[in-house]
């Protein structure tokens, strides 16, 4: 008798029930460890096996809809490899529960699981299985506004690769030389893909997941993107971008490695009327990149970098990093020590910040900046760095003191390094109060707590 015979032949109670399980059988794809899962249109409810692990990490995200409309829910237990986890409970039934478009869980499948999922509907989502970390989750350290234009901006990727300071020794106690050289980038770098919107097109409103994200089409265009050691918090990707449109609000986002989400960050393009252009890429000053008080960068370039600077500005900066060096060289540095704490290499660290900082003058605009920003109309020439080539007035946004007072508790007192102090004329050349509260005295100065937020807000130069 033919196999197809016998089971028609089956009572048909419980050739339902065959039929059921065949069917349900059919429907639970198992879930792959270390892979993502894209899924649409699937059967309501659909449910997916999960292999037997010590520990998972299940997540989720949605590729569509709103935050404010009714998303898919997910359910996942541990009990068992054939149940039913839903909005009903059960045994060991947990909800993922969704937070701006995705989430995630944790938890040990001794004997394997189910993720079920509930109003799937027609919108897209994926799903990550790791024995590790979240395959979705967000990226800890946010990126970067380095500055504007009223049509460019240089922006920066979240930080990855940290440095690691290769301090002298003795007996060959020899400090790095002013024009430092760049240091080989990491030989597999992260992955980071740019998303920049205005922020009108209402991106908040989304699911604030990668899969979302980069089906968005991005506004302006990225002339240059290259790896950069712009501090001591490691490697960052450097995005030049061009094409964006004067005193726009914009949100940037970026993507690493396909599925982790860093920012969002905002800012707002200068005015119209706005003239420094950008500088950046300056390996004796790694850390500068902002706009500077500076005719237009030669024909065909967008941006000032080392290669296009001029010397008058170049060589005196040099010439005092290395004077400095010197006379710091004369402490015995590789023998004796002026602090527990810090050393001649940390000085010179700390006081090329300041040095870079105080160099080059970092514009600002009026018409966008905070309004308790440290800012300082300047004439020509300019009132900072006479290196500078003279030209028209403009608003400099002052050094926040504690580049300074940071050289000054990093290098012996020998050198006779000081800062002026808040309560008397700091705030005549620094930004006082602002990532410290001020001395008494100092009147109206704010107390941020930091340089910089997140929304684009910027009230001194910190030089980092």
């Amino acid at each position: 008798m033919h196999p197809a015979d016998r089971i028609s032949m089956l009572p048909p109670t419980l050739l339902l029930l065959l039929n059921a399980a065949l069917s349900v059988a059919q429907t639970r794809q198992t879930l792959p460890i270390g892979y993502v899962v894209s899924e649409k249109l699937a059967p309501n409810p659909p449910f997916f096996t999960i292999p037997t692990a010590s520990q998972l990490a299940i997540s989720v995200a949605m590729c569509s809809g709103t935050t404010d409309a009714a998303l898919p829910r997910f359910f996942v237990t541990n009990s068992s490899s054939d149940a039913s986890p839903g909005s009903s409970g059960g045994d060991n039934v947990f909800e993922i529960v969704l937070n701006q478009g995705h989430g995630n869980w944790t938890g040990t499948f001794p004997s394997g699981g189910v993720l079920g999922v509930e109003d799937a509907g027609q919108i897209p989502f994926e799903i990550g299985v790791s024995s590790g970390i979240p395959i979705h989750e967000w990226v800890p350290s946010p990126p970067l506004v380095g500055d504007t234009t009223a049509t460019q901006a240089l922006l920066f990727s979240p930080p990855f690769a940290p440095q690691t300071p290769q301090d002298p020794a003795y007996p060959n106690y020899a400090l790095p030389d002013a024009n430092l050289t760049i240091p080989s980038p990491p030989s597999n770098p992260t992955n980071y893909t740019l998303v920049l919107l205005p922020t009108s097109a209402s991106l908040a409103t989304m699911p604030q997941t990668a899969c979302m994200l980069l089906a968005q089409k991005s506004s302006g265009t990225i002339v240059n993107q290259t790896l950069w050691p712009r501090d001591a918090s490691g490697w960052r990707m450097e995005y030049r971008v061009t094409g964006l449109t004067a005193k726009t609000n914009y949100t940037m986002y970026v993507v690493e490695n396909t599925y982790k989400v860093g920012g969002p960050i905002f800012f707002t393009t200068k005015s119209s009327t706005f003239s420094c252009p950008l500088v950046s890429r300056l390996p004796y000053c790694p850390s500068i990149g902002y706009a500077v008080p500076l005719p237009p960068p030669p024909a065909a370039q967008a941006m000032y970098d080392s290669t296009n600077l001029p010397e008058s500005i170049t060589t005196p900066l040099l010439s005092s990093l290395t004077n400095f060096t010197t006379t710091l060289s004369t402490f015995a540095c590789g023998r004796d020590f002026y602090s527990p704490l810090v050393s001649c290499a940390d000085c010179q660290r700390a006081y090329r910040t300041w040095l870079c900082t105080i160099s080059f003058p970092r514009c600002g605009d009026a018409d966008t900046a905070p309004a308790a920003a440290a800012l300082l109309t300047s004439q020509s020439p300019n009132a900072r760095n006479a290196a500078f080539p003279p030209g028209n007035s403009y608003t400099q946004l002052l050094p926040c003191i504690e580049t300074c007072t940071a050289a000054d508790r990093a290098c012996p007192n020998f050198l006779k390094f000081r800062c002026p102090l808040p309560r008397f004329n700091a705030a005549q050349s620094y930004g006082v109060g602002f990532i410290d509260s001020g001395e008494d005295g100092v009147v109206g100065q704010g107390s941020t707590g930091t340089w910089a937020d997140n929304y684009g807000n910027v009230w001194c130069t910190s030089g980092q």
